[in-house]
């Protein structure tokens, strides 16, 4: 998979990928991000890439010219999946729109800033728009990240234990059961002792009604769905 990230400030982005499993995954060749500085496709001499609403009212918006150069540059050298948007008022991001997401090869994510980006990119070049949730960044850099983490961990190898990430809390839309390790007694608190029987069969019974439980207790709105 390879990701592609648009953005004004593209120094907030280094740091997410320069540590832990995503910077394993990309030294690992499991996924290739590139991080693209908008302001290289401006022809402003002052590297701009914003102007005032027409009709007036507060907040810059990023304008359409750099934004097409650089989406079409990247289009002319592969094809990609899709092309997303960062947005407060995209799709909220969810367990299944990084199950889906995670099985495309080359995405493009650009990050909103400012007071957002000329409508007519969101008509002409974005498949798809994304929020992490209802309320306001100073950028879609931060959001991004959160995407990428999402879907990159999904990734066939990028995770020690292959079954790790579906056992993750929301995959079966179910939070997930009760977890322990080490020391099996602490301060008169022990772990159940069912987990200690071997019997896995009557172990994953346990986990599938804790997880219901712990479910209907947190989030009773995922068994709606």
């Amino acid at each position: 998979m390879r990701i592609d990230i648009i953005s004004v400030v593209p120094d907030l982005l280094k740091s997410p990928f320069d540590a832990s499993i995503l910077k394993r995954a990309i030294e690992a060749k499991l996924v290739e991000v590139h991080i693209h500085n908008l302001r290289d496709y401006t022809t402003d001499n002052y590297k701009s890439v914003d102007d005032y609403q027409f009709g007036g009212g507060a907040g810059m918006v990023m304008t359409i010219e750099p934004i097409d150069k650089c989406i079409s540059k990247l289009k002319s050298e592969r094809d990609y999946d899709e092309v997303i948007y960062m947005t407060p008022d995209g799709d909220v991001l969810n367990q299944s729109i990084a199950n889906q997401l995670s099985l495309k090869g080359n995405i493009i994510i650009l990050c909103g800033h400012y007071k957002g980006v000329d409508q007519r990119v969101r008509d002409h070049f974005i498949t798809k728009e994304i929020s992490i949730g209802d309320y306001v960044l100073s950028g879609g850099e931060l959001g991004a990240a959160v995407l990428c983490d999402a879907i990159i961990r999904l990734i066939p190898g990028v995770l020690g234990n292959e079954t790790s990430a579906l056992t993750d809390s929301f995959q079966d839309n179910l939070l997930a059961p009760p977890i322990y390790t080490r020391p099996r007694s602490y301060k008169g608190w022990n772990a159940p002792e069912l987990l200690f029987s071997g019997n896995f069969p009557a172990i994953e019974k346990w986990r599938e009604e804790k997880a219901l439980e712990h479910t209907k207790n947190r989030r009773p709105d995922l068994l709606k769905e």
